[in-house]
């Protein structure tokens, strides 16, 4: 995983495990890496991992068995999804509608 250094490192873990359970990489209930493991594996401090991991807890995105691990949520895709479409509307959208009114292209020649 490669890092931008203008995000902080703890929301690129959160949008990485995100994107793997949009896709379907990993599914309701799967395991995920323990903070350790995920902390080794990426060159980064556990307690950036375990930070990353307590967002994702609070939004109902993983949860963890006590003495087994980390694992996807059954809801996680869909709660994923639902906090993503918004921000992409929110954020996203409205400034490529801007860019496009800014550079003069009509929605015509986007949706050919």
């Amino acid at each position: 995983m490669e890092f931008d250094a203008n995000k902080p490192i703890y929301l690129q873990i959160i949008d990485n495990i995100c994107d793997r359970i949009l896709s379907g990489e990993l599914k309701a209930e799967d395991r995920i890496l323990s903070v350790r493991e995920l902390g080794a594996e990426l060159g980064v401090n556990p307690n950036t991992v375990a930070r990353s991991y307590e967002k994702m807890t609070d939004s109902g995105i993983i949860y963890t068995k006590r003495g087994l691990g980390y694992f996807v949520a059954s809801g996680a895709k869909d709660a994923v999804l639902s906090t993503a479409r918004k921000a992409f509307m929110d954020n996203d959208v409205p400034q490529f509608l801007r860019k496009m009114e800014l550079l003069g292209i009509r929605k015509e020649e986007i949706f050919k």
